[in-house]
């Protein structure tokens, strides 16, 4: 990669298809999951909601880049959870309120790590996470956004 940056920056490509009220069927190469939303929301509560996925794919972005730095910096990891909340008003959802995003407004993680290392090292690791963790800079970051709508 260092010699060939080029090499380094890779496509991701997922299609989805609406299938029930509200769900949508996701496919990723071989992998394929359910998204829908709970009935109050006009769903059939058959799988997690788009923004517990988004919450869970924080969490498993964190959770290899911890691995990776702990071995890349030499630090120990025995075992790790990571708890996510994030608060959404549902009226930026509905256009009830002009004022108030469609997002989350706010976002939190309890990181929770177990091993032989100092606080010091952990706290070391977790500013490396916190700075090369991609999903992370999704949320943190603007990201160019392009959408093409073609009548089928």
């Amino acid at each position: 990669m260092g010699a060939n940056p080029e090499s380094a920056k890779l496509t991701y490509k997922v299609a989805g298809v609406g299938v029930g009220s509200v769900a949508t069927r996701i496919s990723s190469g071989k992998h394929q999951f359910t998204v829908d939303e709970p009935a109050a929301l006009a769903g059939d509560d058959v799988a997690p909601s788009p923004v517990e996925y988004a919450l869970g794919a924080i969490i498993s972005c964190q959770v290899v880049v911890y691995r990776l730095y702990a071995e890349q910096l030499g630090i120990q990891v025995d075992d790790i959870t990571i708890n996510a909340e994030g608060d959404l008003d549902v009226r930026g959802l509905f256009g009830l309120d002009d004022t108030v995003r469609p997002g989350f407004s706010d976002i939190r993680l309890a990181v929770n790590i177990s091993g032989p290392e100092t606080q010091e090292r952990y706290d070391e690791l977790a500013r490396t996470v916190e700075a090369r963790c991609p999903v992370q800079d999704l949320f943190s970051n603007p990201t160019p956004f392009r959408t093409a709508i073609t009548k089928v």
